[in-house]
């Protein structure tokens, strides 16, 4: 009888021990699996900002260039960077009440989707 509930001792210890294990090694693989997902988050939006910076500075270059023809054809070199200017505060206006909420649901869409990717 007695040798019977040590047995049962030892496999109820056996048992915890491997639960103990288990939930380690659960542990582990959910920290893993967040670095994982953080490090792809990361390098894709390290990625996008690349082009972006290289974008930006197109758009930097062309508009000088435009501002510049502009000015030249307006007889001003500072008429044609008043009318880019102009140009990019209207339709940032323009953005900023009619479309703002529209893209910040889409940009926050496109993130949400990145992180549960």
């Amino acid at each position: 009888m007695f040798a019977n509930m040590e047995d049962k001792t030892t496999m109820i210890e056996t048992l915890l021990k491997k639960i103990g294990e288990y939930g380690k090694a659960s542990y582990e693989l959910e920290k893993l699996k967040a670095i994982e997902k953080t490090s792809d988050v990361l390098s894709s939006q390290l990625a996008h900002a690349v082009v972006v910076v290289l974008f930006l500075t197109f758009m930097l270059f062309l508009n000088l260039g435009l501002a510049l023809w502009l000015g030249q054809i307006l007889g001003k070199i500072y008429f044609g960077l008043f009318v880019i200017a102009g140009f990019y505060g209207i339709t940032g206006f323009l953005i900023h009440f009619f479309m703002h909420k529209g893209l910040k649901r889409l940009f926050g869409d496109m993130f949400i989707k990145q992180i549960l990717k």
